[in-house]
């Protein structure tokens, strides 16, 4: 099963280090990671999306919170939560059919054209994992030139929050 942990920590060298050390050391694999600091300087939010049956992630959890840079810890998919993707992919687009197709599926998709060359378009596009896929998936006639996606990000719906 699909679990994903939000984690605050300590915004300090080798505190993400420690906590991917936790995973490999273990034989657990992240799927997704992403880490950015917080609206406080000193803290980090990591989100880490892993697989495992309740009992691994259950551990998981333990570990964790035996880590001195672990602040607070959430699992978000004992809850209703929100969960987003950022994805750059760049589609090579030369003839007028292609760019009209290419701008067409961005559109439906809600996708930015961020930026166009002769041949190529750079499209930015935001939601859950499975619609970036759909994404991808109908450009099946296009040629993808290269893609780069975030890793999931999420919060907890509702008045559950995160914080010290």
């Amino acid at each position: 099963m699909r679990h994903i942990i939000s984690i605050l920590i300590e915004n300090e060298a080798g505190a993400l280090s420690r906590v991917a050390g936790l995973f490999s050391a273990r034989g657990y694999n992240i799927e997704s990671l992403t880490v950015a600091p917080t609206e406080d300087p000193s803290l980090s939010r990591m989100t880490i999306v892993t697989t495992g049956t309740e009992r691994i992630v259950e551990q998981i959890i333990k570990q964790l919170n035996k880590l001195i840079d672990v602040v607070k810890l959430l699992e978000l998919t004992d809850g209703p939560h929100i969960e987003r993707e950022m994805m750059l992919i760049k589609v090579k687009a030369s003839t007028m059919a292609q760019r009209e197709d290419v701008k067409r599926l961005a559109d439906i998709f809600r996708g930015n054209i961020i930026d166009v060359s002769p041949t190529i378009f750079t499209i930015e596009l935001t939601g859950s994992g499975d619609k970036l896929d759909s994404f991808i998936d109908s450009l099946a006639e296009h040629k993808i030139l290269e893609t780069v996606r975030s890793g999931a990000s999420g919060i907890a719906r509702g008045d559950k929050c995160l914080h010290v």
